[in-house]
């Protein structure tokens, strides 16, 4: 009889535990809902379409006038400008984007979205620029915007073209991130793709928020919290803490500390590092305080990207106000051009919003939420972060030696000097040596962890073998001519060696694609590298963090 109870008093705990296990799986919340009517979404929308645009064109006239420096002169700009937006690229690009996910779907593997923007008739630059070479030399997402295959991986590329992802995801930010994993990692990694990722965010919070600061912090949550873009806006948001009047004292502090991380600019004062014009998007944002002209005259004084960080920082206000509450003669400007077709695509401002309406309620019942009728009902997301990625750990630039200088690069075969620059630079004089004959070499001796090889991609642009410390390290293909575009970019690179002394030597193979005029191979300088601690590392700010 013992034995019996002591199994029913088993049993009944038994039951309890189970029954306390259902209860709090039952209770559990199951996400918070919020509504929104149709007619505010789509106002929303087109605020934030609109923002683009109207931040955009005031910019534009200032974009990298200001380098390492804020931008001091006058800024003449009226609302009527907007229709300037046509052929901005800020905005083109990303429609490509859009036009594929019509021909593809929502959910196409990522090479579609880089080849149908790599075979778009628009130039590009900078990340997007390297994504098109890669593309036709076969390197595909997400190699495609990786370190191994691009010296671009930080830029601002994905940063200035994920508006749409933000806009169509109203509250919820774990499908941003999704997607922007996806749609990033096709010309960006690490820092270039959280770009995208917080400023889709801010779309995201910016729907059902209007407090700036707010939208901010719970946007840079779908960041890691290690990565040095989470770092430098939570920077940003200390500076306006301490500087809350004077947003050139908390520019100079942050410039400071971060004005010379940019890889693709390094050795210069160029920056278009998407860490810090997603700083100077913040810094606009915060000191604006909600007022439109106010925060495109910040955001764009800061310099740098400055057409690019205005464009997202009016977008934002756009998205958090609605195109109705925007200033009269904005909506007016914006409005005169809204039938006209954006450059490169089949979008006009009409059907750019009619189509990201169409996703954001697909993406909505997608992901939990309801769209019936005139009330829309969005199932909250929680932000999430993705896993750590840094594109150059501790990458510093060394030195700089170009092939014209002596005791640094020897040469074999028939090399000679190109005396005319091809656009931009558009001036005269020894530029590069070049050569198309088979065999020819090259041969640099350096210290350090890392190089990158500067030269010509050009309509006569040829093969060339890169050993480095005698083993084969990649064939490379120089041959650019896409869209009528040549460039002076990097043409080969390796990081990550053992640090010490190696050896390059790069070997002509009088090799061509096709549709290439020459097989010459145009050699400019070396970046040589090496593995330290950044100067920005050991910066400290004039104030104690609160």
């Amino acid at each position: 009889m013992l034995q019996f109870k002591t199994m029913k008093r088993k049993y009944f705990f038994l039951l309890l535990m189970i029954s306390g296990l259902l209860f709090a799986s039952c209770s559990k919340p199951a996400g918070e809902f919020k509504t929104i009517s149709s007619d505010q979404l789509r106002d929303k929308i087109l605020g934030g379409w609109a923002g683009k645009m109207i931040g955009v064109t005031y910019g534009a006239p200032t974009e990298f006038h200001a380098l390492n420096k804020t931008f001091d002169d006058s800024i003449k700009w009226k609302p009527s400008d907007s229709w300037q937006s046509m052929w901005q690229d800020d905005i083109y690009v990303q429609l490509t984007f859009l036009e594929t996910m019509d021909q593809y779907g929502i959910d196409a593997p990522a090479k579609l979205f880089q080849e149908k923007f790599a075979r778009a008739g628009y130039q590009l630059w900078h990340a997007n620029m390297q994504t098109r070479k890669n593309y036709y030399d076969s390197i595909f997402p997400p190699e495609s915007g990786s370190p191994e295959y691009s010296m671009h991986s930080d830029d601002i590329d994905f940063q200035i073209e994920a508006d749409y992802i933000g806009f169509m995801c109203p509250g919820m930010p774990q499908t941003i991130a999704e997607i922007s994993e996806k749609i990033g990692h096709i010309m960006n990694y690490g820092d270039g793709v959280y770009g995208g990722i917080f400023v889709g965010a801010l779309y995201a919070e910016a729907y059902f928020e209007s407090d700036i600061m707010k939208v901010i912090q719970k946007a840079l949550l779908s960041l890691p919290a290690k990565c040095d873009y989470y770092k430098i806006v939570k920077d940003v948001i200390l500076l306006h803490e301490h500087y809350p009047a004077d947003w050139r004292s908390a520019w100079k502090e942050l410039n400071d500390k971060w004005g010379q991380e940019d890889i693709c600019g390094v050795g210069s004062d160029f920056n278009i590092d998407a860490k810090l014009n997603g700083a100077f998007i913040v810094m606009g944002l915060l000191y604006g305080n909600g007022d439109p002209l106010t925060t495109l005259e910040i955001t764009a004084r800061c310099g740098q990207d400055s057409d690019c960080n205005p464009s997202n920082a009016m977008a934002l206000l756009g998205v958090i106000k609605g195109f109705s509450a925007l200033p009269k003669d904005m909506q007016d400007g914006v409005m005169s051009a809204s039938d006209s077709t954006f450059v490169f695509t089949s979008y006009n401002l009409n059907s750019a919003v009619a189509s990201t309406y169409k996703y954001a309620t697909e993406l909505i019942v997608k992901n939990g939420g309801k769209a019936e009728g005139d009330e829309i009902t969005v199932k909250i997301q929680e932000p999430q972060a993705p896993a750590l990625e840094v594109s150059y750990p501790d990458l510093v630039l060394d030195k700089v030696i170009t092939v014209f200088d002596k005791g640094g690069f020897s040469f074999k075969g028939d090399w000679n000097p190109i005396e005319k620059l091809m656009w931009p630079e558009n001036v005269f004089g020894k530029q590069a040596l070049f050569s198309g004959k088979a065999g020819d070499e090259m041969e640099l001796e350096f210290e350090g962890t890392g190089i990158s090889l500067e030269g010509n991609w050009v309509k006569d642009g040829g093969k060339a073998d890169v050993y480095v410390d005698g083993v084969l390290n990649r064939s490379i293909d120089t041959y650019y001519f896409y869209a009528q575009q040549e460039h002076i970019t990097s043409i080969w690179h390796v990081l990550n060696l053992e640090p010490g002394i190696h050896h390059l030597r790069l070997v002509v193979k009088g090799e061509k694609r096709p549709e290439s005029e020459g097989s010459n191979v145009y050699l400019a300088k070396a970046y040589i590298f090496k593995t330290a601690p950044k100067k920005s590392a050991g910066y400290k700010f004039s104030f104690q963090e609160s």
